[in-house]
Order: C-alpha cells, then structure tokens, then sequence
C-alpha cells in the first residue's frame, strides 16, 4: 500500500498496516524531520523491522537532492539475514511503483567466516583462523612473493577482484550474505572484500553493533560513513552491555603464557631479518622517527585491527623513541608482561584506578604513560614490518597491548580489577585482571556525535527513561507503544505462592529451600497437563537450573513431567543446545509437546523465538538478577550513582525487569499468536518491580493475576486456552481496528488517522 505521511510517500509492502506501525511512523519522521536521536518500544511481533525500512527508505526517495544513508545494526547474523529478506520485498514493491529510480545498493556486512568462498580458508573452525587464513593469501607482501615465486600460493578469488579494479561493482539490488557469497563465485571475486568496498556507497548496510562501538573494528570499517546517515540499532535493550564491554579488557594467565611465546617468536623473526635484510628494520625505525603511522595508504589486506581507544583519545604524534627499535620495543613488553604476572600472583581481590595502575606500572617496570598509550600502535607496525602473516597466534601479545593502550588512555571511567578465583568456586585458583569500562556512554558518544540521527529501538526497552542517563544523550522523541489486539492473546500471570500457599521466590534465602523446589516442580506438573504443545521454563542461572532439575528428578516430579510432554535442557555448549531446539521444536511439531529449560541470560533467551505452537507459555522462574556480588558490578554500580546519580536498586531492577521481558517477550511473534506468561516469584508483585515491565504487557496484567496460587492460575490458563480456541475476526470491529487497508487509510485522511495513533 502507498500513503502520505506530512510530505513523505510511503510505500509499505503489504496489503494491511497496523495502527502502531504507523504511530511508529509518524514518531520516526519527526526524528528524522528534527535531525536528532530517539528511543522507541514497540511490542515483540508488530512488525516493527518493516516500518523502519518503509519509513527510511521512502524518506530517502523523497529528498533525493540530499540522499540519506541507512546503517541497520543487528546482534547476530540471523536476524540480519532477516532484515535484509524483508528490505527485498520492499524493494521490488518500490521498483513496481516508482520504477528504476528507486534502485538502491543494499549489502550485509559480516566477518570473513561468513563471506569467505575461499574453501582452505574457510574450512579453519573459528573466525580468528580464518582471518589469518586469508591473512596467509592475500597479504601485500605474499603476493609481492607469489609474482617472483609461482610455487606460493594466492587466494584466487582475490586476485582476480584485484585485476578487475574498479570494474569489481555490485549492480544495484539488495543482496543477503548467501546472494553475497553467490555472486562473488559465479565472478569469481572475493564477496568478503567487494563487500568491504561497496560499503562507502551503499545506500543500505545491515551489520553487527560491533562495526559501530568497537573501535577496534569500526576504525577499519565504519571510518568511510558519511555524516547523513541514519544509524538504527535494532533488539538494542542491551545496548548498554555491548558498550561496555567494547572497552574491557581481560587477562588470564593462559594470555600471559601465549604473549611470552608471541615473544620468543617475534624476538626470533627479528633475528632472522637482522640476518638476511636489516634495511626493512631500518626504514621501519626511520618512518618512527618521521612520524610516520602506518594507516592509510595501507593496503586493505593488510589491515589487522583499529587502536582499541576511541578516535578522539588517539594521540596524532611519533612514536616514543624508548619503543621506535624493535628490540627496544620487545624489553618493553617482557617487562609489562613480568609485571602483569606479578599482579596475578595475589591472594586478595584488589582494585585499582587506572591512573593508580599506570602509577604502579611506572614505578616497577620503569614504562611511563605514554609509551603504554603507543603499545598498541608500535606492535601493529613492527607485525607488518615483520611480515607476520599467522594472527591468530599472536592474538595474546595483542590483548596485553590492547590493556596497556586504554589503561594508559582512560583515567575516568574505568578501574582494575584482580580477581584471584571466580567467588562461585573458590577452591579452584583463576586469577583474572580485568580493565573493566562503567561508562555505556564513552564508546557510544562518536557515534552520537558522528551521525544525523541514531534510533535505539526495541520491544523492551522499559523503564525508557533511564537509557539516555545510561548512554548520556538527549532523545528528541522518547515513545513506548502498545499493542492493538482484536482479542487478548496474551495473558500474563503473576504467581506468587504453591498450592500449599507457601510463597515462593529465587530469593537467596529462600531458593534452596524444599517446599519452594517442589512447588516449582507442582507449578511445572500441573501446566504440562494442561498446555498443548510447547512449553519454556526459564531459570536465573545455570547452577539454579542442574540444582533444580536434580532435585525434581530425585524425587520423581520430572518423571510425572515426561509422561506428559518431552524434556529439553539448555546447555553452554552451543552445538548440545541446538540439538535440543531442534528435537523441541520437531516434538511440537509431532503432536508430542516439549518443555524447554532455559536459563535468563543465556543464548536462548536472546534470540531464538518461540512463536506459535512452539511456546503456548513461558514460565520465568525467579527474578532473573546478576549477580550481585561480582565486583566488577559493584565498581560500575558506584560509579553510575556518583556520575549519572542512577541508585544501585533502581539499576539492579531494571537490569533483571529487562531481561524477564526479553525471555517472556519470546512466546508471542504475531498478532495471530497466542500465548501465557506467569512470573513464577514473590517479588513481581510488589509495584516497583512490577512497573518496569514493558507497557504492552502490562495494560494486559489485570489486578486479578497479580496474587496467584498455582490452583488459580490453572483455572485462569484452562480458561484462557478455551476462550483462544474461538475464531474471531482477524481485522478487528469497526470501533477497535487492528489491521487498516489502503481505503480505510485513505478514508480516516491525516486528522483522524493521527487521533487514533494516539
């Protein structure tokens, strides 16, 4: 359908819109309109994907003297292949109506693991192989190598993209990592490099948060992005984490045993060039000298990874002269990585300000501030004058250089933690130094500052009016938007207390507790025998979990579970979890019925959907808080209430309110879906928790729901299962629409149109 909004033509691939698709709209223009950055919530299953790229797009089409530039970021690959799948819909629907001005260039940009159709490389197990593996081909000095030797060996899909130099085009259309993969063959060009280049002019690019907040990548890939572009990060309730640990460092013994082999092997290849060519040794000291940093005029292939500090922190001067010899430089980093290993060597937790740190560094290995902000840069240029080709081995030196720069960099915002064991198995000695970042909004402000308009967005982003002190921005629109619902399909519960009226919780006290396991257990019993299909059981952790499990298969509760419905248990091993997604969702496909055990914080409950038959309700088992002892979350919690005056029990709450929304949030995926939540804890009826819940589910959380035994919210879930087993009308009656047609928008004009948004 096609319609105006103000001067904007809207051109929206189906034949129905929802009244919050176009509030969202409406919301999203005025952003657009203010060149400015907003925060909108709208429900799980509304479509919110596809208005964003009608509404942006279709804005584009109608400025075309000042043409804006879209980058979508996404948090996993699957939901980028999504994205782009619905912006080729919109596409070919805009091609039909406008014709040929209204080709774009559309790309997915991920790693080299995905794009690579180079088979030897891409055959290597993890992504850090495979860049080296490339690394090994495509180098400019292997290739210098290959032309006077034919016996080494070239990525043949790179060589001919390089010969067919500026003719390596892709034609205009939006192409999916898969179509990416698939041109580049049928060319014979490498799609993971053409799509690196093709960036800088498309007018849509989906990629991961990543390529916008880390500075280590977006240095090499986002630095070309043009001022006017919108940038939206989609499911960003997280937002805040990605910033964070974006900046954060982690080193373990395991690093400081493979950056002293880095070492050797470094002190080794320098040896070895002394001997056959020290002139390269000596041009790369002479360059130091001058000044010169090795970064633009760089080869693309040769580009490793960004400075981890932001743009601005980056100093613009020489290379100190203590580290400008390579040997000079390799003392340096013995004599950190000696001291760092000192550090570890400590019974008690101690924590430290950066500045103390970098204080402490100076006076027992004799390295200043300035030299520690320069490690980073110094081994990136000595990795290319020694032709290092391998990365994935040096991966370790690299993480010990990317402490010393933001160690040396930040004074503010940060501190050092040494841990000497995890609290939660103290017997087994793990000492960590972490660089831990607080601020969510150090990594975040380029990106504020840089671009026209930024869109955070998602369908849990409540209470909305703590993320701009957490990101320390000022949204010009700031709206949370409901769900218009032709009948109440969801039906949210609030358990506070077993059939024996014992209350239950996760609380600390209270979770090893027999009555409150088996009461769970009975909650658990009593639903699998009157739900179809599936079930999801979310847990607060995983030690919860296997506790929990343990004790309802001791005392055969889970045995009466599994005469009902099939049991599927998450686990931290990837590939064992989807196997276990996968036979869960062919049992609710066969009629069987399967419970799934999930835990809170884990990959399930971030991004895999339980619509339809495969969730008919979700059970949040306790109030799903981190943990709050950690001491890294201690230091961030003090420093959110001294910077941005954020209380420790507010962040605390809306932390774990976030994440029981996102595993709940999971069981309804459309408007013809339907589904129940139950909080199976205590404390989800006490207000202030309760409150920060996202709106859409709670103007669908009635005051009878809220003090539930496990008796009553069977009658309520037997009820509710016979009431959505009625046909009712899809299009809503004529006082409550839920679905609007192109008449119906038409007739409602402007005025009575924005009425009814509202």
């Amino acid at each position: 359908m096609k319609f105006q909004i103000e001067d904007v033509t809207v051109y929206f691939p189906y034949d129905h819109i929802y009244p919050e698709q176009y509030s969202y709209m409406i919301e999203l223009k005025r952003t657009l309109d203010a060149k400015g950055h907003c925060l909108l919530e709208m429900p799980t299953g509304t479509g919110k994907t596809i208005a964003l790229l009608s509404l942006i797009t279709s804005y584009s089409l109608s400025k075309p003297q000042s043409p804006m530039k879209l980058i979508y970021c996404t948090r996993t690959v699957h939901e980028m292949e999504k994205t782009l799948a619905e912006l080729k819909i919109l596409h070919n629907y805009q091609i039909k109506h406008l014709g040929p001005q209204a080709r774009i260039l559309a790309i997915g940009l991920s790693s080299r693991k995905n794009l690579c159709v180079n088979p030897t490389v891409v055959a290597a197990e993890n992504r850090d192989s495979v860049d080296a593996g490339c690394r090994k081909l495509t180098a400019s000095w292997v290739r210098a190598l290959a032309e006077e030797n034919t016996d080494v060996t070239t990525c043949e899909f790179f060589e001919s993209y390089e010969k067919a130099a500026s003719a390596a085009v892709l034609p205009p259309g939006v192409y999916t990592l898969q179509e990416l993969r698939a041109f580049g063959k049928e060319k014979g060009w490498c799609p993971y490099f053409l799509a690196r280049h093709m960036v800088q002019f498309a007018n849509v690019v989906v990629y991961s948060y990543q390529y916008l907040l880390d500075p280590k990548v977006a240095g090499i890939i986002s630095k070309e992005m043009q001022k006017e572009s919108v940038v939206v990060f989609d499911e960003a309730h997280n937002i805040d984490n990605v910033c964070i640990e974006a900046l954060s460092v982690s080193v373990r013994r395991q690093t400081l045993e493979g950056a002293t082999r880095n070492l050797s092997r470094i002190s080794q290849e320098i040896d070895r060039f002394k001997a056959t060519d020290t002139s390269i040794l000596r041009a790369e000291y002479n360059r130091l000298v001058e000044g010169l940093v090795p970064g633009g005029n760089l080869p693309i292939t040769d580009n490793w990874l960004s400075n981890p500090a932001l743009p601005d922190d980056i100093l613009k001067e020489a290379v100190p002269g203590n580290i400008r010899r390579a040997e000079h430089f390799l003392h340096v980093l013995r004599r950190l990585v000696q001291y760092l290993s000192g550090r570890l060597d400590t019974e008690n937790v101690e924590e430290e300000s950066p500045v103390g740190f970098v204080a402490s560094i100076s006076s027992h290995a004799g390295i200043d501030q300035k030299t520690l902000k320069f490690c980073y840069d110094r081994l990136h240029s000595l990795m290319l004058t020694l032709e290092i080709t391998d990365t994935d081995e040096f991966l370790h030196i690299q993480t010990i250089c990317d402490f010393a720069t933001l160690v040396g960099t930040y004074g503010r915002g940060f501190s050092t933690i040494i841990e000497p064991f995890d609290e939660r198995v103290p017997h087994i000695p793990d000492p960590v130094l972490q660089l831990s970042c607080h601020d969510a909004s150090l990594a975040i402000k380029p990106v504020f500052d840089r671009f026209q308009s930024v869109v955070i967005t998602s369908g849990t982003l409540s209470p909305i009016d703590l993320y701009p002190r957490l990101l320390n921005f000022h949204p010009v629109v700031s709206r949370s938007f409901t769900m218009s619902l032709t009948r109440d399909c969801i039906c949210p519960m609030v358990l506070t207390r077993g059939s024996d009226q014992l209350p239950v919780s996760t609380k600390f006290d209270m979770r090893s507790d027999p009555g409150v396991v088996r009461n769970y257990g009975k909650l658990l019993l009593e639903m699998v025998s009157v739900v179809p299909d599936g079930i999801v059981c979310f847990f607060v952790s995983y030690s919860y979990m296997d506790g929990i499990i343990n004790t309802w298969n001791d005392s055969g509760i889970l045995k009466e579970i599994m005469q009902h419905k099939l049991v599927f248990i998450e686990t931290q091993e990837v590939v064992e979890t989807t196997l276990a997604l996968d036979n869960y969702r062919r049992a609710c496909d066969c009629g069987r019925g399967a419970v799934f055990f999930s835990v809170a914080r884990g990959k399930v409950a971030k991004g895999i959907d339980f619509d339809r038959h495969y969730g008919r309700l979700v059970i949040m088992i306790g109030v799903p808080f981190q943990y709050t002892l950690s001491k890294i979350l201690l230091a961030r919690l003090e420093y959110l209430r001294d910077t941005f005056q954020i209380k420790e029990g507010d962040f605390l709450t809306f932390d774990a309110l976030r994440q029981a929304a996102q595993c709940v949030g999971r069981v309804i995926r459309s408007k013809a879906d339907y589904g129940m939540m139950i909080f199976a804890d205590k404390r989800y009826s006490r207000h202030d928790k309760r409150s920060k819940l996202p709106s859409w589910i709670l103007s669908h959380l009635q005051d009878a729901n809220l003090n539930l035994s496990t008796d009553m919210a069977l009658h309520i879930a037997r009820e509710f299962l016979k009431k959505m087993a009625q046909p009712y009308d899809k299009t809503g009656s004529s006082d409550k629409k839920t679905l609007l047609s192109q008449e119906e928008m038409e007739k409602l004009g402007d005025g009575s149109m924005h009425e009814m948004s509202y």
